[in-house]
């Protein structure tokens, strides 16, 4: 590794930190200054026992940990594991770390680095999962239920492709020196790691195998599809990610590890027929190794560093995958290999396959109702035979390769009816905000794939200007207005979808006017019950004439039930104060708009300005004092202080939550605080 340059930063300096919680994993997030930074400046620190990194810039980073009640580790390179699910950007994605409980980090960088992110996670270590799952011919799975994946942060469901063509094998890095029961903890860190550090879909890995030898499933739905993974840019697609838990750059996989890949990679490679021994050529997606379209040759058992800029899954495990392959394809005999049907209906059809030996093999083939139309048998490594399709006729047929105690291999020929497309739809067609000075975002909701074109109409119809002209899939659907060209006026927006020969063409009218600029409210929610916290608001606007302004208070339905302002202003800035009442009574809880009225050229113009009412305090719940458990009926601020000298802040929303905190706690205070700044009762535990 080339000479660093030290810039050393300790965990408790934060720039711009913010706090994500998903289950049992709490991760905070850091941007990292270029120097030192006095400790007793920053923010009080945050526990944790996993570390990842981002970074920008070409060259090396290195990071060490200082353990909770100990020293500092040594020097460890941060590896890079760039997977995005789609597009690349100029972050570094670096591998998620186990560090035991450690209360700082510092970071060294190379002369190239730009900017250093940190990611922080204290993942609970739990009882050991007890749930596991055997799919015929797999290991024992730890399902994502078992190790508590929480469901709720992914993003979308999981792509599915026809066929694998191979397996990746990766480390996660960190230590090797885990336990049972902090494994499935590892395996929560990087699930969140993975979504809400580097912004994945879900994990990136598909499967992941600890050194007790548990295997674990990864991302959603691979036990029994060939889920796309977010492990290996640019060569995700077709391909299974598998990562052993630990940093086998130096240390090698303990024998349970090997042996569980092992299980898992005879069972994936055989339910996709290919040869642990064979070789692909894959077209790479692009990476900083590859360029899109670059052909890659690549063994069917390989390793990250194959694929990619990166040393996973460090050298010692590297060395190994050569072995690794042949005891997959020693395991789970006998077997069939890279089935390939060639030819269509109405002529000669010809079926290959290779099998592990000189054993008896036979293709069938079967109608729609499972009637036999043809077959044929041999015996001996090579699997060849054709079919004279022509009296079969139309329809959908399907194929199976066997031999005697292999997994077949099967599929279809033939075209059957297509199902109807789905019904052309255009709804839900919004353009905010609802006067515009600027940019705008248009949405609307496709029922089926279609064209869509979107143009501008002045008050007189004519045309002044065309926004989109794109295909668009089936779904929730937006694009950016740019409105900043057009004069002040009333416009006509026109989105049309055309599918075939249907077409739908919906309309939205807008105003584009520049008269008042800048509405807000300070604070968006008010509590006006005399306790001095958030009881009033205060709303803020520019002009940029002398205009006549009126600021209502409406409830749903559009009812005004205040009228804080009616008269003229003069140009420039203005603020207008209210306190939530209306003829001297307090409004109740609830959610309001403020709509301003200037009327200029253009008439009445109305800017409308939602916000909230609400004088009930939030009800804060202590469920488990030991692990700091908590239950919110509502979005709030949490302060808890642990043992009388550690002091956690967080936002919390609505239902239950963990604060982190590594340690016993002997006595807490907590209290939360609203959005419109009210104060729960005390509790104390």
């Amino acid at each position: 590794m080339q000479k660093l340059v030290a810039s050393l930063a300790a965990a408790a300096a934060l720039v711009v930190p913010a706090l994500a919680r998903a289950g049992d994993v709490a991760m905070r997030i850091q941007d990292v200054p270029a120097g030192p930074r006095e400790l007793a400046t920053a923010a009080a620190p945050m526990h944790f026992n996993m570390l990842g990194l981002h970074w920008q810039g070409g060259g090396p980073v290195a990071y060490r940990t200082h353990r909770l009640h100990g020293g500092w580790t040594g020097w460890v390179d941060a590896d890079a594991d760039t997977a995005p699910d789609g597009g690349t950007g100029p972050w570094h994605d670096g591998g998620l770390a186990w560090t035991g409980a450690a209360d700082a980090f510092q970071v060294r960088r190379g002369p190239g680095v730009t900017a250093v992110r940190a990611y922080e996670l204290w993942s609970r270590v739990t009882a050991k999962p007890s749930r596991t799952l055997s799919e015929a011919g797999s290991p024992a799975i730890v399902t994502r239920s078992a190790w508590a994946a929480d469901e709720k942060i992914v993003r979308a469901k999981p792509l599915v492709v026809a066929a694998d063509k191979l397996a990746i094998v990766h480390h996660t890095a960190g230590t090797n020196a885990y336990t049972r029961a902090q494994a499935p903890a590892i395996v929560r860190g990087i699930e969140v790691y993975h979504v809400k550090g580097n912004g994945w879909n879900d994990i990136g890995y598909n499967f992941l195998v600890d050194r007790f030898g548990n295997v674990y499933e990864g991302r959603r739905g691979g036990i029994d599809k060939n889920v796309v993974g977010a492990h290996a840019e640019g060569f995700n697609t077709g391909s299974i990610g598998v990562a052993l838990i630990g940093n086998f750059m130096a240390a090698t996989p303990p024998r349970a590890m090997q042996d569980a890949l092992v299980e898992l990679l005879a069972w994936r490679l055989d339910l996709a027929h290919v040869d642990p021994l064979s070789t692909v050529v894959y077209s790479s997606g692009g990476n900083l190794k590859f360029k899109a379209g670059k052909l890659v040759t690549l063994r069917a058992v390989s390793g990250h560093r194959d694929t990619g800029p990166s040393e996973c899954p460090g050298t010692n495990a590297y060395r190994l995958l050569p072995a690794i392959a042949k005891r997959v394809s020693r395991t789970g005999l006998p077997k069939i290999y890279a089935p390939t049907v060639a030819g269509a209906l109405g002529g000669s059809i010809r079926f290959q396959a290779r099998v592990s030996g000189a054993l008896p093999w036979s293709v069938t083939v079967t109608d729609r109702l499972g009637k036999t139309v043809a077959s044929g048998s041999g015996t001996g490594p090579l699997v060849d035979w054709r079919w004279n399709s022509l009296v079969a006729g139309m329809g959908v047929f399907t194929w199976t390769i066997a031999t005697p105690g292999a997994l077949a291999a099967t599929g279809t020929i033939g075209v059957g009816r297509p199902a109807p497309p789905p019904p052309l739809s255009l709804t839900n067609l919004a353009t905010v905000p609802a006067v515009l000075d600027g940019d705008a975002t248009v949405t609307f909701t496709l029922g089926a794939d279609a064209a869509v074109t979107a143009r501008v109409e002045d008050a007189t119809g004519a045309t002044v200007a065309s926004l989109l002209d794109e295909k668009r899939t089936a779904g929730q659907n937006s694009f950016v207005w740019p409105a900043s060209s057009l004069a002040d006026g009333r416009y006509r927006l026109l989105v049309t979808a055309k599918a075939g020969a249907s077409s739908i063409t919906k309309t939205d009218d807008v105003i584009v006017d520049r008269t008042l600029t800048g509405l807000a409210a300070s604070p968006p929610a008010i509590s006006p019950n005399g306790d001095g916290v958030g009881d009033s608001t205060t709303f803020s606007f520019a002009l940029v004439g002398t205009t006549p302004v009126r600021l209502d208070i409406e409830q749903a339905g559009g009812l005004v039930v205040a009228t804080p302002l009616q008269g003229e202003l003069a140009a420039g800035g203005h603020t207008v104060g209210w306190d939530g009442s209306s003829a001297g009574a307090l409004l109740p809880d609830g959610r309001y708009t403020a709509v301003v009225t200037v009327t200029d050229a253009l008439g009445d113009v109305q800017y409308p300005l939602p916000f909230t009412i609400d004088t009930k305090p939030p009800t804060l719940a202590l469920v488990d004092p030991a692990r700091l458990s908590f239950t919110l009926d509502e979005p709030a601020t949490v302060t808890v202080l642990v043992n009388g000298r550690t002091r956690i802040v967080a936002s919390e929303q609505k239902g239950p939550f963990t604060i982190p905190y590594a340690g016993s706690v002997f006595s807490l205070t907590a209290e939360a605080q609203d959005a419109a700044g009210n104060l729960s009762p005390v509790l104390t535990g």
